[in-house]
């Protein structure tokens, strides 16, 4: 079955079933796919899909880019996995013993407190797929809130992290 009439099977059945998330479909807990997978963004539902062997075995509800910060559309891979990654950018200046001086910092345009150190956001299970953009744990607003990446909860990011290699492809629509 082409990828085309594959997707649009899903949406019907996302359709016809409301806006109840498919929870954990055909996933395997005991292992990780067997299979070669693919991963689908879907910015305009905001969900992600987990395929193994063409079909979809995993769903998450996601927070994409916020206007300003979209999440780029296209084709992509899985070019780093990263298990405990951290922000470079977005995160807290903090004292030495990591109290936090100021939160929600972008090191670009928030100049640093004397004495203050850089402590990067948590980005757990991390899928880096173009640029600084990545699939990772996060919080999830109902509605694109990110500085781009595709945040999920953490237990569905865990199991996107585990089936994908590097080199997985990655696919974002709108």
């Amino acid at each position: 079955m082409n990828s085309f009439l594959r997707f649009g099977s899903l949406s019907l059945l996302l359709l016809l079933g409301g806006c109840a998330e498919f929870d954990n479909l055909t996933y395997d807990f005991a292992r990780k796919p067997a299979g070669k997978v693919a991963i689908l963004i879907d910015l305009s539902d905001q969900h992600a899909y987990l395929y193994d062997r063409g079909s979809v075995v995993l769903t998450a509800a996601i927070s994409t880019g916020r206007e300003g910060h979209d999440t780029p559309p296209g084709r992509f891979h899985v070019i780093q996995k990263d298990i405990d990654h951290r922000s470079s950018v977005y995160g807290a200046y903090c004292r030495p013993d990591r109290v936090i001086v100021k939160e929600n910092v972008d090191v670009r345009t928030d100049p640093k407190p004397a004495g203050t150190i850089f402590i990067g956001a948590p980005m757990p299970y991390f899928l880096r797929i173009v640029g600084g953009v990545g699939m990772h744990a996060g919080y999830l607003p109902g509605y694109p809130a990110s500085h781009g990446c595709i945040r999920m909860p953490e237990s569905k990011a865990k199991r996107f992290y585990e089936a994908a290699r590097l080199g997985t492809p990655v696919t974002v629509k709108r």
